[in-house]
């Protein structure tokens, strides 16, 4: 069983959207994969996802209600099989933790799966608008998929 770790800034917005487009794919599909999230930052610890992701993520029949925000831990390490991060920044955070050459092979841009190579970032919706939210939906869904190894 592959377990994945989803990690943003605050795991509010981008990291519980992955987690929660996974559970969904997990359940529809039978998948043999544990999921998770968590954030670089502990400024939203015990919270739940932001209403706007809440929201977006509704709109395409997945609930993230049940979800609360904790913070990246060095025994994620120990505990996932990979670690999927959103952008450069969390890269680097989550990277500073690493203890050994294990640790950063797990670590991994998650957009790198549907654009290898380029280490493109999924933009922070926190301070757009509903495209924005959109946005991020779309081009975390793809990578999810993919993951999964289904077609889109």
């Amino acid at each position: 069983m592959q377990k994945i770790l989803m990690v943003c800034l605050g795991n509010i917005c981008r990291s519980p959207l992955a987690e929660g487009i996974m559970l969904k794919l997990i359940k529809d599909h039978n998948l043999s994969i544990i999921v998770d999230s968590a954030g670089t930052s502990g400024f939203h610890i015990g919270e739940n996802p932001d209403h706007r992701t809440i929201q977006n993520a509704k709109s395409h029949k997945i609930d993230l209600n049940q979800l609360v925000a904790r913070q990246f831990k060095i025994e994620d390490f120990d505990e996932f099989d990979k670690i999927y991060v959103m952008d450069k920044s969390n890269y680097r955070n989550v990277m500073t933790l690493a203890r050994t050459k294990e640790d950063e092979k797990k670590v991994e841009l998650l957009l790198n799966l549907i654009e290898p190579g380029k280490n493109m970032e999924v933009p922070d919706p926190y301070f757009g608008g509903e495209k924005g939210f959109e946005n991020v939906f779309q081009l975390i869904k793809k990578a999810c998929y993919k993951i999964a190894d289904l077609k889109d």
